[in-house]
């Protein structure tokens, strides 16, 4: 499904946002992203001058290596572009990550770690989108050389995290219904004796 025509609009800027899963030969993972903005048209920063169409206005990059339990054990932030000297004092901040576990409270975490003026916004954005990519990295559909998805949704006791996170992991919808039946709700029978 597609987005309907826009109204007649120029194009302004454009964001850039790249994550990717991998999985290391010494059994750990890395979860990287990278964030690129630009112009469309040439202007001018208080700072730097004079920025051709084009020109990034901020290029990052952030890598976590994740053990299989998702503790973080090393952080590294590049800043190749950015519109202040200041912004590249950041960095080290992010080392406060190092040890904290990718899932429930993550947020907390990386605001703790580098929130307000000890960090920067825009590794803290790419870092809250890469829990996610580390969750579907490690946590999501398996190889084909693997075991396979359906031997292991047979053998979950607990309930999954994910579960009503979503419209489409709702307890009582189709896909939990298939997937996991074991936990499963029918809202045609709860309720009733």
């Amino acid at each position: 499904m597609s987005l309907p025509p826009p109204a007649p609009r120029r194009h302004m800027h454009t964001r850039q946002i790249r994550c990717e899963g991998y999985k290391r030969d010494d059994g750990l993972w890395d979860i990287e992203a990278s964030i690129i903005d630009t112009k469309t048209y040439p202007y001018d920063e208080p700072i730097r001058g004079h920025r051709p169409v084009g020109s990034h206005v901020h290029d990052m990059a952030v890598r976590l290596t994740l053990d299989s339990a998702m503790v973080v054990q090393a952080v590294e932030v590049a800043m190749d572009s950015t519109p202040y000297a200041a912004c590249a004092g950041a960095a080290p901040s992010f080392q406060g990550l190092v040890g904290r576990k990718v899932g429930s409270g993550w947020r907390a975490a990386v605001n703790e770690a580098a929130g307000g003026t000890q960090g920067c916004t825009h590794v803290r954005e790419l870092l809250f989108v890469m829990a996610t990519v580390a969750f579907q990295s490690m946590v999501g559909w398996r190889e084909n050389d693997d075991e396979g998805f359906g031997n292991e949704v047979a053998q979950v006791t607990r309930r999954p995290y994910f579960l009503d996170g979503c419209r489409a992991w709702a307890s009582n919808g189709e896909v939990v219904a298939t997937l996991y039946p074991q936990f499963a709700v029918n809202t045609l029978t709860k309720g009733k004796a």
